[in-house]
């Protein structure tokens, strides 16, 4: 229950749980450390003033209150928390042992050692006592030193750090929400927008929020906007393709149903429109069959990953033009650069001249000449140039004539075909990473270029 409670949590009430374990555990450690640093101080402070005090007492012979009473009048040092137990083991002492005022009681309990702090000893009456133990001329001078002072002081950086740890606890929850509100009020309303869209009927011309910060954020709304457009445009390029595939294939079935009904309703009293029923329906039913293999070819096309392998293209366009030289009426004139190697798919590169090579007869005079180049570029790449002499593009299908069954209006009805070839050896040619291309060719007809980066073998 535990696990998938934490598993639900939202990104706030993470941060907010490490940031404040954070900020708890180095509040705690900088507390802890201050708290050893300043009693580290003080514990050598003491130490210091015990040092000098029993420098001083050496010097003098203290055997009575006189003594210690004078001694304290002309010291400079601070006395006023000292105890000394004189042990005078001289010929000539008047008095062997010696108590300070107060150091008989203190004595009368042995103070007990604290654990791992040098020379310190707790006594109960007393409190925390530093110890020292000096012999000079024959005297033994033992020093307990109160730490009243020092453990006050201590006690007051304890008090501060403390408050400090419990205002630290209480403001930074404030803070923290604040914080993670700003970085993660922009990633749930992306969240919410997000499933809106994904209910919608139209998910692609819905677009998100994009929020002025954090970057982040603004940067996957952007990015998942520019998604959203990607599925909108190809919502649209499917739509489109089903309805242009249905179109182009009810045609050819509508005439193919016409002229099987004209042959069953008027066959045997008119055997003469048999034959010429027969041939349309043969006709018709071969664009349907290269209709269907073309859209085939197509969704292969879109899945497709190309196996590259090192080959000559110089061999490959002249097997290609060889090939189809008899297939056309046209003449085929090629140039070609011999010896143009690179890495490269053939059967891709075959079926992109093929499409080329077939639009260009298809609206070409067949008097007319179709040339084929290929060359190597400055830069390595190798290009092929078609060029026709038939009656050219236009600038406004120029922009068009890649995409699926797309055809001018002047020439669909008049010329047979499908709009896929050239979307096929488009769509080939960005699997090869290379780039098809259409110009003008004057005075008349047009020049496509196919244009494949170099990758050597």
């Amino acid at each position: 229950m535990k696990k998938g409670k934490q598993r639900n949590q939202s990104s706030a009430a993470i941060m907010l749980r490490s940031l404040m374990t954070m900020v708890v555990v180095l509040t705690l450690a900088l507390g802890l450390m201050t708290i050893l640093a300043v009693g580290h101080q003080l514990l050598r402070e003491v130490g210091s003033n015990t040092i000098n005090i029993t420098n001083s007492l050496i010097k003098v012979n203290i055997d009575g209150d006189d003594d210690w009473k004078s001694w304290r009048k002309n010291s400079t040092l601070d006395t006023s928390a000292s105890y000394v137990y004189v042990h005078n083991r001289r010929a000539d002492a008047k008095t062997e042992y010696y108590f300070s005022p107060n150091a008989r009681d203190l004595l009368k309990v042995k103070p007990v050692k604290v654990p791992l702090v040098p020379h310190v000893y707790y006594r109960p009456g007393f409190g925390f006592l530093y110890h020292r133990l000096v012999h000079a001329r024959g005297i033994t001078y033992t020093l307990w030193q109160n730490m009243y002072s020092q453990l006050a002081v201590l006690f007051r950086v304890i008090e501060v750090t403390a408050f400090l740890l419990i205002l630290t606890v209480l403001v930074a929850p404030l803070y923290i929400r604040r914080l993670t509100k700003r970085l993660t009020d922009p990633v749930s309303s992306l969240s919410r927008t997000t499933k809106v869209i994904a209910a919608a009927k139209e998910p692609g011309s819905m677009k998100l929020p994009v929020p002025n910060r954090p970057m982040e954020v603004s940067e996957l709304a952007t990015n998942f906007n520019e998604l959203l457009g990607k599925l909108d445009k190809r919502q649209e390029q499917q739509k489109l393709f089903v309805m242009n595939a249905a179109h182009e294939l009810r045609t050819p079935i509508a005439t193919i149903r016409s002229h099987a009904q004209l042959i069953e309703r008027h066959g045997k009293e008119h055997p003469e429109i048999i034959e010429k029923s027969v041939r349309y329906i043969t006709e018709e039913s071969r664009q349907m069959q290269q209709l269907i293999e073309e859209l085939l070819a197509l969704s292969r096309a879109d899945r497709l990953v190309l196996e590259v392998q090192p080959l000559n293209l110089s061999a490959v366009v002249a097997n290609t033009v060889q090939k189809m030289t008899d297939t056309f009426p046209q003449t085929f004139k090629t140039e070609i650069a011999p010896n143009v190697h690179l890495t490269g798919n053939e059967n891709a590169i075959e079926q992109i001249l093929n499409s080329i090579l077939t639009n260009a007869s298809k609206y070409s005079p067949m008097d007319s000449t179709i040339e084929i180049s290929l060359i190597q570029t400055e830069n390595g790449a190798s290009q092929i140039a078609i060029k026709d002499q038939g009656r050219g593009i236009s600038d406004e299908d120029k922009a068009h004539i890649f995409e699926r069954f797309y055809r001018g209006a002047d020439v669909r009805g008049s010329v047979s075909g499908t709009g896929l070839g050239l979307a096929i050896a488009s769509q080939l040619t960005e699997l090869l990473g290379g780039e098809l291309s259409v110009k003008d060719n004057h005075p008349t007809g047009t020049i496509f270029t196919l244009e494949i980066a170099s990758r050597l073998a």
